[in-house]
């Protein structure tokens, strides 16, 4: 295409002279100081490929024009300038792309055109487990049991590295992905040379972790995608995405001593989950902003996926600039960062005008309180005065439930029998002996208390005053409950650097918070098994025993099986409810425990004030630390070097219980077929509202009477080496029999069960999904999933989305999605249909047993005719709207999925 805005100028600093985008010649026909600031990093994105095929004229115009009253559905590319991975999400990725490399090869093509364009960064964080804890070698202890079981697939990720241009692997034990993308990765300005010239331009990126948003906090714009759009966009394909909706929230005034960042976030989440943000931009701004370190709002930019939206971004200020200094940063790269920023008009500072947004909010930060959230959504905040009556009420609930699920064969995650999962009816408590201690196991009591997860441990405000909180405990004899299982798995080494040069590893060792390994951990379920002694009298009393933890998530099922209620906390609450260890008590009110004198200790007695934690903060959080602990951030450990990997450029596909080559790409030829109806599907899954990625595909434990644990018991694997979901992504057979496994799903067609159960029609016949979904493939059936609002929250798990498609899932009919999953589906080949507003199934009287049929659709069709006839024989016709909202998608559609889509494209640019 032409260029017809003639919008690049030179910049000069020291002796280096840049290319970058200006938007001189855009401000003579529009004002771009009405612009809000993420919606500047996307023109200047469409204007620096304004001459590729992606990018009409009509669509810079139409983001330079930036009408908030007009309903637009323009579509826009976003090419971002680089891509970062978790292991979880990046193992099954590169797997793609490896397989990839074999489908060129098969059709005759270059296989090292299956090479990223761009950098592509993976932290191997997801796969460590709290195996060990409470010890001094808890870290040594975890980090080798990880190595061991995982030993197949950081094989492969080291044979990517080294095969792969542009892909680079920080090995286990360094940090959490957002961490190390925050403190190190980042480079809030790219310089690249292309064409014999240098250019900078704003650094953005995607990440197939749906908290990739975390990096909002540095004024970076980036967000999760599923790992199938990830791996189109690190093959140069640019995202396409519907013009956002952008809403601004203004944040006034400054928090009050002893409220944390965490109690701000669930404070922001609830507030935008109930004003309802999802698919849309959040920009915060306003003189609130300025009593925020990046750390904080890191921590807020991460719940972006919590409080639904596609990012939570913050703009370029001094205080980024401070973080870039702080983390270690080149000194040329910082001013390059800051003359950059002013010159395109992206900083922010007092004289900042105020931008258009669609929709306003504000919060005053001195109105916020010490919070915390669940028991089983990041959004339900409940204030710390509160929550011991909130958690009597939702007892007193569940203790009243008396129907039993039936049918335990199926679900149970991390054991042989469901009990666990079950809801409770006890509340009587349970003797046990552990650890040399007798104590009462009840209702209510904290079993895992967990510091944990990329959402607050960036943030040394709240580590530093979680180690001051155990310092006082210690101080006065008080330890935690001996019920509680502890843990510290921080995001970077940095935290541990920090904390032990100030005392505090030892004071929160005392504790029982050693640390057991950089990583999720606890946040994704690794949260390990708990003591059998716990274990087995939570199961024999039938016990609602809760977890606390400083997480971002507590979806049902994810964090333990055992636990019934999960609570989202500040570091310094999960220190303080480990020590009071169960959440009947109102720490607010009420002693948490005794002094080695008989004393009643209150939170008040132990919780720090601010100076204490400034004065340790500034003393110990440095420069030097960042520069240190991140000089070699891509060298291993001795396990890890040691790794054998073939030098072949195309993967050899060893025999593998964890890497398995997909066969996503069989019998595939160099043309699409015809998009075809889908006749006579049956209903495989019929589901309610917010059914999260963890309901569709769990990366928690394996049960040996599961599907998945059946196959890998017929391998030869015994129990304790089946890891969990999330390490084995990289093999479908045990992904697609894991697909819909999650011990809390309730499948509506098979009431009173939870977990893998279906009914295969016309049999009626209940047994497992896997088992159904066989069934209907070999007799050539398709199969559709019902599913009420929200369907696909939570993260960005692309085996939500390849697990269906494998299991002969054809069409998705639901009230509404959430982003990325929606995104997910099509790029697998299936087809999000949505009830038109005020529908639904129940409303259309559908309770699965009917046979559907969809015809086939065409480019930019936005409703389809579903045929519904039941097992009288009766038919009707629902209309369902097409969520196929860009040109792009529906080309991935048509092509079977997005990756079918670039094999073919680039195998037309190798003939060409």
């Amino acid at each position: 295409m032409q260029k017809t805005w003639q919008a690049v100028k030179p910049l000069t600093i020291g002796n280096k002279t840049y290319q970058t985008i200006s938007f001189e010649q855009v401000e003579t026909q529009f004002d771009t100081n009405r612009l809000p600031y993420c919606i500047k990093i996307l023109l200047e994105n469409l204007l620096r490929h304004e001459s590729a095929e992606f990018v009409q004229t009509s669509d810079i115009e139409t983001l330079a024009k930036w009408d908030t009253q007009a309903q637009t559905e323009t579509e826009i590319a976003f090419v971002p300038s680089r891509v970062i991975l978790q292991d979880f999400t990046g193992v099954p990725a590169i797997v793609d792309l490896a397989a990839m490399r074999n489908a060129m090869q098969n059709l005759k093509g270059d296989p090292q055109k299956i090479n990223p364009f761009n950098p592509v960064e993976l932290v191997i964080d997801h796969s460590i487990m709290v195996d060990y804890f409470a010890q001094p070698n808890a870290f040594e202890k975890n980090t080798q049991v990880e190595v061991e079981r995982n030993k197949e697939r950081y094989q492969f990720l080291k044979w990517g590295q080294e095969n792969f241009d542009n892909f680079k692997v920080v090995p286990p034990g360094r940090g959490i992905v957002h961490q190390v993308n925050l403190e190190y990765l980042a480079r809030c300005v790219f310089s690249k040379e292309t064409d014999e010239q240098l250019w900078a331009y704003p650094d953005t990126l995607v990440g197939t972790d749906s908290h990739t948003t975390m990096i909002n906090g540095l004024g970076i714009l980036g967000w999760g995608v599923g790992g199938i759009e990830a791996e189109a966009a690190m093959l140069g394909q640019p995202v396409s995405m519907l013009l956002p909706k952008v809403v601004g929230f203004e944040l006034t005034g400054e928090l009050n001593a002893g409220v944390t960042a965490t109690d701000l976030v669930l404070a922001v989440t609830e507030k935008l989950r109930k004003h309802g943000v999802v698919g849309k931009f959040v920009e915060f701004y306003g003189s609130g902003l300025k009593h925020l370190s990046t750390a904080d709002r890191a921590t807020i930019a991460n719940m972006a996926p919590e409080y639904g939206a596609t990012c939570g971004i913050f703009p370029m200020d001094a205080e980024a600039i401070n973080y870039l200094k702080l983390t270690g940063r080149k000194q040329a790269q910082i001013d390059l960062v800051e003359t950059y920023a002013k010159q395109l008009g992206i900083w922010h500072d007092d004289n900042t005008q105020p931008a258009s947004y669609h929709e306003t909010l504000s919060l005053d930060l001195t109105k916020v309180v010490p919070s915390i959230a669940g028991p089983t959504r990041p959004q339900d905040r409940i204030a710390l005065t509160q929550a011991a009556d909130e958690f009597k009420h939702w007892l007193d609930q569940r203790i009243a439930i008396t129907e039993q699920p039936q049918g335990a064969d199926f679900a149970a995650e991390g054991g042989d029998e469901l009990d666990a999962a079950q809801p409770q009816q006890a509340e009587s408590g349970v003797s046990v002996t552990y650890n040399n201690q007798t104590f009462e196991l009840s209702a209510g009591d904290i079993v895992i208390a967990a510091i944990t997860s990329c959402t607050n441990t960036s943030n040394p405000s709240v580590l530093i005053a979680a180690g001051l909180i155990a310092r006082k405990a210690k101080a006065l004899g008080i330890s935690q409950k001996p019920w509680v299982k502890t843990s510290f798995a921080p995001g970077s080494q940095v935290v541990t650097e920090y904390l032990t040069n100030a005392g505090l590893m030892d004071d929160l060792d005392a504790l029982g918070f050693n640390l057991v390994g950089y990583g999720c951990t606890t946040c994704i379920g690794n949260s390990g098994p708990l003591p059998d002694e716990i274990s087995d009298a939570i199961r024999i009393g039938k016990l609602p025993v809760c977890s606390i933890l400083s997480g971002n998530r507590n979806f049902e099922g994810r964090i333990h099986p055992d636990t019934a209620a999960n609570y989202l906390a500040s570091p310094p609450l999960v220190v303080a409810y480990a020590i009071a260890g169960n959440m009947k008590i109102d720490i607010t009110k009420e002693p948490i425990a005794k002094d080695k004198q008989g004393k009643d200790v209150y939170l008040k007695d132990l919780w720090p004030s601010e100076q204490e934690i400034q004065a340790i903060s500034q003393q110990y959080v440095t420069n030097e630390i960042f520069s240190s602990k991140y000089a070699d951030v891509f060298k291993g450990n001795s396990s890890w070097n040691e790794l054998d990997v073939s030098s072949q450029k195309t993967y050899d596909w060893p025999e593998s219980s964890y890497i398995k080559q997909p066969p996503f790409f069989t019998d595939m030829g160099s043309q699409p077929k015809p998009l075809e109806d889908i006749n006579n599907a049956r209903c495989l899954v019929k589901v309610g509202d917010s059914i999260t990625t963890d309901h569709i595909s769990p990366a928690g434990a394996i049960a040996p009477h599961s599907p998945a644990g059946q196959y890998l018991t017929e391998l030869g694997i015994s129990h304790k080496d089946f890891n969990s979901y999330g390490s084995r992504r990289g093999n479908h057979e045990i992904m697609m029999r894991g697909t819909f496994a999650n011990v809390r799903l309730k499948n509506q067609l098979a009431p009173g069960t939870e977990g893998s159960h279906t009914c295969y029609f016309p049999d009626d016949e209940i047994t497992s999904i896997y088992d159904a979904a066989m069934r209907y493939q070999a007799n050539q059936t398709p199969s559709i999933v019902i599913a009420g609002k929200e369907y696909g929250t939570g993260s960005s798990r692309d085996w939500a989305a390849k697990g269906p498609a494998l299991l002969g899932v054809k069409a998705v009919l639901a009230e509404s999605y959430e982003r990325i999953h929606r995104s997910n589906l099509i790029g697998m080949g299936i087809l999000p249909l949505q009830f038109k507003a005020g529908e639904s199934a129940d409303s259309h009287q559908l309770n699965g047993s009917e046979v559907f049929s969809i015809p086939a659709i065409s480019a930019g069709q936005k409703s389809v005719e579903v045929s519904v006839k039941d097992a009288q024989g009766k038919q009707k016709t629902i209309t369902m709207m097409i969520r196929i909202d860009t040109g792009n998608e529906f080309k991935y559609y048509q092509n079977g999925g997005i990756l079918p889509f670039v094999i073919r494209r680039l195998l037309s640019s190798t003939e060409s």
